[in-house]
């Protein structure tokens, strides 16, 4: 497992509706939809819940569930909603071309794991998985927002980051992987909504404290800034200052900026083995700074699965979010 990576084995229940039914809001956050789109179709398509409890609240079972995740399965497909939501309602099949692939969503298993609507396998994960990775793959840019930081509320940052977003990314990634090279716009656009939900939730930059500020840089050649900026965001949200330079950051430029820093810890990130520079690491790991006899040095984390086979001994590798943020705020707070 590299750095910023989850299993995705966390037990979840099996996607039912609890006994009495689901709100429509929850409705909502399975489907990857607004409670404002749910609703829509309700008046518009006649695809409300069959009852009512009490005579007050709507309450959706499962076949009500199972009717709107056929809807999100149609459209989808390219299919108009008007048509989808007949079809959702009826069960027939299309008539026009996209025949092949609502049969394909009418095969989609309804238990444990889900396809999203377009073959995406998720497996075992969060309820939360399921909805961002239907509003993704529609692209759904107001959904998607909406649901990463209702996500990052509920969890906090780490949690949200390893059992929500991670295992929808690694979903997207295999989907692209295997289908030919399809669905890149989706990975794309999922990657640029989970970097703004991380911007967006995380609090303001803390005040530079001298000898306390931690450097988090890609190594050359590399472009994957996403575990860097969840990584980011957790250390702000813990008081850490924290100064971030993305991705590709050349050799010249990460030592001036760790030597106009002097920061307590430099977080190198590598995702791939092509990146990760053990000389590097040992060259910032050696750096100095401060006044004669009382020099100091960078505590220096490799962070990503580049490192795998890199170790660079006396330098730590966590192999998580929680690891990592447990292991620099010690070099911040000694």
């Amino acid at each position: 497992m590299n750095a910023y990576t989850g299993d995705g084995d966390e037990p979840v229940d099996d996607g039912g509706p609890p006994r009495g039914g689901l709100t429509t809001g929850e409705v909502a956050r399975r489907l990857g939809v607004a409670p404002t789109t749910v609703r829509t179709w309700d008046r518009r398509y006649g695809l409300g819940p069959d009852a009512h409890v009490d005579g007050r609240h709507r309450r959706w079972t499962a076949a009500d569930l199972a009717r709107l995740e056929r809807m999100c399965a149609l459209t989808a497909t390219g299919l108009p909603p008007a048509e989808a939501a007949r079809l959702a309602r009826s069960e027939e099949r299309p008539t026009a071309a996209g025949a092949r692939n609502t049969d394909a969503a009418r095969r989609a298993p309804t238990g444990r794991r889900s396809r999203a609507g377009s073959g995406l396998q998720l497996g075992d994960v969060r309820q939360e998985c399921r909805g961002i990775a239907r509003a993704a793959l529609r692209l759904d840019a107001a959904a998607l927002d909406e649901l990463l930081l209702a996500a990052i509320a509920e969890h906090g940052l780490v949690a949200a980051w390893t059992e929500v977003i991670v295992p929808t990314l690694q979903a997207v990634g295999r989907k692209w992987e295997t289908s030919g090279e399809k669905y890149v716009e989706v990975e794309h656009f999922l990657s640029w909504h989970v970097s703004g939900a991380l911007r967006r939730a995380a609090p303001p930059a803390v005040e530079d404290r001298p000898g306390s500020t931690t450097v988090l840089a890609c190594v050359p050649g590399e472009n994957h800034t996403l575990p860097l900026e969840v990584l980011s965001a957790a250390l702000t949200e813990r008081g850490v200052p924290v100064r971030m330079f993305g991705g590709a950051l050349p050799v010249e430029s990460l030592v001036a900026a760790v030597r106009r820093t002097g920061p307590a810890a430099v977080g190198l990130w590598s995702q791939s083995r092509t990146t990760a520079s053990r000389p590097l690491a040992q060259h910032v790991a050696a750096m100095e700074w401060g006044v004669r006899g009382a020099r100091r040095r960078p505590v220096v984390l490799t962070l990503g699965p580049g490192w795998a086979g890199q170790a660079v001994a006396g330098l730590a590798r966590p192999s998580g979010l929680a690891e990592a943020v447990a292991a620099l705020e010690p070099s911040v707070y000694p």
